[in-house]
C-alpha cells in the first residue's frame, strides 16, 4: 500500500496526518459538542498533538493495521475531521469517523465514511465493515442508515465517557451488500491515490 495514502469522495479528500494537524485536531476532540458523541472525553492540546504523532507513526508501519486519516476539502486540504477503518477480526473492520461542529449538516461525514467504506471493500477487500454508535448520535445512524449498514443490536454499557457508561448500536455491511448496492447507483466513486 503506498504511503502516504490519499483517497478521493464526492465532497472531501482524505488524507494522511501531518504534524501540522493538531490545532485542526484539537478542534474537534476538545469539543465537548463533538467528543459527547465519540466513545472518549474531550482532550488538551497536549493530547491532540500525541493523537496525531500516534498515526503519523502507525501509518508507516507495515503491516500497517488501521487507516486513520484526516478529512479534508479538496479546495484548501485543512483538516476539518477524521475517519478511520481499523482492522478487526478476519477480513473485517471497525469505522469511526468525526467531523468538526462548524462543518456538520454539510455532507462530509457521509462522504468520508462512504469513501472510506468503500477503500475498505474494493482495496483492502474486507468481507465486514462495522459501526458502533451511541443511541443518541441520530445523525450518525442516520448516516449509516443512508450507507446501507443494517443494525445488529445493542452492545451494553459499551463505552466509559463523560463520567458514566453508554450503550452503543452497533451497524454492519457486508461486502456483497455493499457492491450490490453501489453498483445499482454507481455513487460510491473513491479513488485511491499515492503521494502528497
Amino acid at each position: 500500500m503506498t504511503y502516504p495514502l490519499r483517497l478521493s469522495g464526492q465532497r472531501v479528500v482524505l488524507r494522511e496526518f501531518t504534524l501540522d494537524d493538531v490545532d485542526d485536531a484539537l478542534r474537534i476532540i476538545g469539543d465537548d459538542g463533538v467528543t459527547r458523541f465519540l466513545s472518549f472525553d474531550s482532550r488538551s492540546r497536549d493530547e491532540a498533538q500525541a493523537m496525531i504523532e500516534g498515526a503519523v507513526r502507525r501509518a508507516q508501519e507495515s503491516p500497517r493495521t488501521e487507516f486513520y486519516l484526516a478529512v479534508a476539502r479538496p479546495d484548501d486540504d485543512s483538516m476539518i475531521g477524521f475517519a478511520r477503518v481499523a482492522f478487526a477480526g478476519v477480513k473485517a473492520g471497525k469505522l469511526g469517523y468525526a467531523i468538526a461542529a462548524d462543518a456538520w449538516g454539510q455532507g462530509y461525514a457521509t462522504d468520508a465514511a462512504r469513501t472510506l467504506t468503500d477503500f475498505a471493500f474494493r482495496v483492502l477487500q474486507l468481507h465486514r465493515v462495522s459501526a458502533a454508535i451511541g443511541p443518541e448520535n441520530t445523525a450518525s445512524i442516520t448516516l449509516v442508515d443512508r450507507l446501507g449498514f443494517t443494525r445488529e443490536g445493542v452492545l451494553r454499557d459499551h463505552v466509559f465517557t463523560n463520567g458514566s457508561w453508554r450503550d452503543s448500536v452497533l451497524y454492519s455491511v457486508l461486502e456483497h451488500e455493499w457492491q450490490r448496492q453501489y453498483k445499482a447507483t454507481g455513487s460510491a466513486n473513491t479513488q485511491a491515490l499515492g503521494g502528497p
